[in-house]
């Protein structure tokens, strides 16, 4: 596995360049359809058109017959972090931060871009009422943990409701040393609610210390700085509109109660992750500018998915409401333009709303739509270039593009795979006669 690991790794490419990309079906998702081709030049969409003059010494990909679509954009995903998903001894967990754990050799990184995947959002997981401080990726395979950060990329929050923070504060089972695990507030959903609601007057108040010390400051005074508290700090720059809150939770009621959370104190819920009885409560999520990431047809896997109709994302969409498909999955992250598709034949979505979802949908929802999610003049060149019609449960990824610079190629992967194998069996092969020339002779029984 480690040698095939490297094999992918020294795919990588190295710097950008000017590429051309020809004779496709380019489906924009804010331009429409066109027939022609797209120049990018240091990473960038220069020009977009039926009409492209290709500069002298330009690589040009001839895509006659295959369609291109946005490199595509996970809202929600757990991929590349290492050491575990979720900090389970506290249930206000603002503290810690998923850019600290970036795993940049996991395979599900080269698995997500193969996909189609350029741009995903890690998160926390579930176990928390306030959970961890989340980071949005670019999939460049063979970068670093730093190489991986979509700079640029607003901060984000993961808060979590319903039976995922609830349970873990019921523990079950034992502890390593058999002894019985220790409970851990909140075990009931009225106790997340609480939880949320003490963690953001506590930042209310923390704010208002370091309001009063600035002000002091600006009248030439030199008072003492109030002490930093590292849990408190980004709920504040929720509280200021500077951080992204991305809210677990799947029931109408839950979800109606975080609302009342953010209007009570004053911030905004960029979306709801899952919402799977968010169709019941459209008008209201409406109402307060929310967004929902959702899955297309996931149902009744937990008590709490019992409720979840296929037709959600459609319902909301119609609603007015910012709605994204995610995949949650490594597995799932490698074909969210299936994902999408659903959406046309549950609810009756076009074509480019449907698209939309995996696209320019997510990428508002991320802060970074003026950088990808859309084929336009100036923004990053990430592209996706399918054999086939994206939309259809045939077509394969053959390039895929990330800042102009070709990450995956499907032919040469194939090539360069099948060496990796072949390399991985004589290595195998070798070591087994190593071991049989280093066993003593066996003395010849009388």
């Amino acid at each position: 596995m480690r040698t095939i690991l490297f094999a992918l790794l020294a795919l990588a490419p190295v710097g950008a360049q000017t590429v051309a990309i020809q004779n496709a079906t380019i489906l924009t998702v804010t331009k429409g359809t066109i027939q022609g081709s797209i120049l990018v030049r240091d990473g960038k969409i220069v020009e977009v058109g039926d009409k492209v003059l290709v500069p002298q010494g330009a690589t040009v990909i001839d895509a006659t017959g295959q369609y291109v679509i946005p490199g595509m954009v996970d809202c929600h995903s757990h991929i590349a972090v290492d050491g575990g998903v979720n900090e389970g001894s506290i249930s206000d967990s603002s503290m810690v931060d998923i850019r600290d754990v970036l795993n940049p050799e996991d395979i599900a990184i080269y698995r997500a871009l193969a996909g189609g995947l350029t741009t995903a959002h890690i998160l926390h997981g579930s176990a928390n009422s306030v959970g961890g401080q989340t980071v949005t990726v670019k999939m460049r395979w063979g970068k670093d943990a730093q190489g991986l950060i979509f700079e640029g990329a607003p901060p984000g929050i993961k808060f979590a409701l319903g039976e995922n923070p609830k349970r873990a504060g019921n523990p079950t089972g034992r502890t390593a040393t058999g002894a019985a695990p220790t409970a851990r507030y909140p075990a009931t959903r009225m106790g997340v609610e609480d939880t949320i609601r003490e963690a953001f007057t506590d930042a209310k108040a923390y704010q208002a210390e370091w309001n009063e010390y600035r002000a002091k400051l600006a009248r030439g005074e030199h008072p003492i700085p109030p002490r930093k508290d590292l849990r408190l700090e980004p709920l504040v720059e929720v509280l200021e509109g500077k951080r992204l809150v991305y809210c677990h939770g799947y029931r109408q009621d839950e979800l109606l109660m975080m609302l009342h959370v953010a209007k009570d104190f004053g911030f905004k819920i960029d979306a709801f992750v899952h919402a799977l009885e968010g169709y019941k409560i459209a008008s209201e999520i409406a109402a307060q500018g929310a967004g929902v990431t959702t899955f297309s047809d996931w149902w009744d896997y937990k008590v709490e998915a019992v409720d979840a109709i296929p037709y959600n994302a459609a319902i909301l969409q119609k609603k007015g409401i910012l709605v994204s498909l995610n995949s949650d999955d490594a597995e799932l992250m490698r074909h969210l333009n299936i994902e999408a598709a659903k959406v046309m034949k549950y609810g009756g979505l076009s074509e480019n709303d449907a698209l939309a979802m995996v696209t320019l949908n997510p990428a508002k929802q991320l802060g970074v739509d003026k950088r990808v999610g859309s084929i336009e003049t100036g923004k990053d060149a990430d592209l996706a270039i399918y054999d086939r019609y994206p939309l259809s449960g045939s077509a394969k990824v053959l390039k895929v593009l990330i800042d102009g610079t070709v990450y995956f190629d499907r032919d040469k992967a194939l090539t360069e795979n099948a060496a990796a194998q072949r390399e991985r069996q004589r290595l195998i092969e070798k070591e087994k006669q190593n071991q049989q020339r280093q066993q003593p002779a066996r003395r010849p029984t009388v």
